[in-house]
């Protein structure tokens, strides 16, 4: 969906609204209906169309290994002066990985403890959408993970998508990229068009989404019975819980450190949560975000590096997205998953949500390679869950915009480059637009 955004002219025609038909969301919804009437009354049908849901799977698989270098590379290289900005990109990080991991704990304590997977009685070896998510589990000890983190081959790296040796290189090469100076920039100009290209593929990818999820559901529910829809509404109900949780545990307190109220700035950024929660992607707000936030007196260096680095780093929705689904498809599938092996999905996690980027159905590639990682969850297991992607992503790319503007703040407030007066004056007056 998109929003055409007034370049001051005196008289600009809205585009009419986009008719409720058209709408992904909409569609997907429509999918499930039908593949929950074809998986009743005809499983004989239903067993022969799960090919559709493996066919969007691993379209996605196929360019996230580039999608996760592109935007790691892209968000490291822009901040360019290093030396100059080094600080406030060391507190930015640090706050990202100590929120994120907040997030990441949160998902994995409240799924565990409400269990909405129990029961299902998936078998693995029926879901054979990626023959290498079921392979027997690695024992592997610490030096041995870090050894595996480097790859012997960048090449190698890409081709197997495995996404921990990929996100290595990514780090490395763009410290190198930005270490060049303005040398850099041809370079930076080219990822930076790649990572559109890339965009737009997930974006025509995301447009057979409604037949994925009709394969998966009519699958699901042929082999194994509308039982089996109970469990992924419980999984809605349960992730809208841990979301509300982050909210009151996390942003509250964190927004008030930082001297706003909460409520105030999701007001006041209302339009473009709005916008988030029908188009599920976050990119598509970002120069606005940009704009609002200058307007509430945060310094411009502050807001072009934290804000750009946020949305390659700071996806507080998706790693409890992450958290939450990962541990659902081990129960549904009856993987055994101890505290040992959940802290280890937990480190995977905080590196592979890093990798996560603003285009709706990328949450689901990262999900893909971090449970191929994992070599315990069956990859093709994502299948379940394509019914109810969107509702899911409607709620965590919601979240990652706020804690992307509240992480702004907090690193404005540490580096004392926020006008405390006009953004008391603007949170208190409501946005107007100029």
């Amino acid at each position: 969906m998109s929003e055409t955004i007034s370049t001051g002219s005196p008289v600009q025609r809205q585009k009419p609204s986009t008719p409720f038909y058209r709408d992904l969301a909409f569609q997907v919804l429509v999918g499930v209906a039908l593949g929950v009437l074809v998986g009743a009354l005809a499983p004989s049908v239903g067993h022969h169309v799960q090919f559709l849901g493996d066919i969007f799977i691993h379209l996605i698989q196929m360019v996230v290994g580039l999608i996760i270098f592109c935007t790691v590379t892209h968000g490291i290289t822009s901040v360019r002066d290093l030396g100059k900005v080094g600080r406030i990109a060391v507190k930015s990080l640090v706050y990202f990985e100590v929120v994120t991991t907040i997030a990441l704990v949160i998902g994995l304590v409240v799924v565990n403890v409400l269990r909405p997977g129990a029961g299902m009685h998936i078998d693995p070896s029926s879901l054979h959408a990626d023959a290498a998510g079921t392979a027997p589990a690695k024992s592997e000890g610490f030096d041995d993970f870090l050894v595996s983190l480097v790859p012997t081959s960048a090449v190698q790296s890409f081709a197997q998508g495995d996404i921990l040796q990929v996100l290595v290189f990514s780090v490395l090469f763009a410290c190198g990229l930005a270490s060049l100076g303005e040398r850099a920039q041809p370079v930076l100009d080219i990822v930076g068009t790649v990572q559109q290209a890339l965009f737009w593929i997930i974006r025509k990818v995301m447009r057979i989404a409604p037949a994925a999820a009709f394969g998966a559901i009519a699958f699901t529910v042929s082999r194994y019975g509308l039982g089996t829809l109970l469990p992924l509404a419980r999984l809605v109900g349960v992730f809208y819980l841990i979301v509300v949780l982050f909210f009151v545990l996390v942003l509250w307190p964190v927004a008030r450190y930082a001297g706003v109220s909460l409520l105030k700035l999701l007001r006041y950024f209302r339009a473009e949560l709005v916008l988030v929660l029908g188009t599920s992607s976050s990119e598509s707000v970002f120069p606005q975000l940009t704009a609002k936030l200058r307007k509430l007196g945060v310094d411009e260096p502050v807001v072009g590096l934290v804000l750009p680095t946020a949305y390659s780093f700071n996806h507080d929705g998706t790693c409890l997205y992450f958290a939450a689904v990962s541990v659902f498809l081990a129960q549904a599938t009856g993987t055994d998953l101890s505290w040992q092996a959940q802290l280890g999905l937990l480190l995977v996690l905080l590196l592979t949500s890093k990798g996560g980027a603003g285009v709706s159905g990328s949450a689901i590639a990262v999900l893909a390679l971090t449970l191929s990682a994992t070599h315990t969850i069956p990859v093709s297991s994502i299948a379940l869950v394509l019914g109810v992607h969107s509702i899911l992503s409607a709620a965590f790319v919601f979240t990652n915009i706020a804690g992307n503007c509240v992480a702004t703040l907090v690193v404005g407030k540490w580096e004392n480059a926020v006008d405390r007066v006009r953004l008391r004056t603007e949170l208190d007056a409501g946005y107007r637009a100029a």
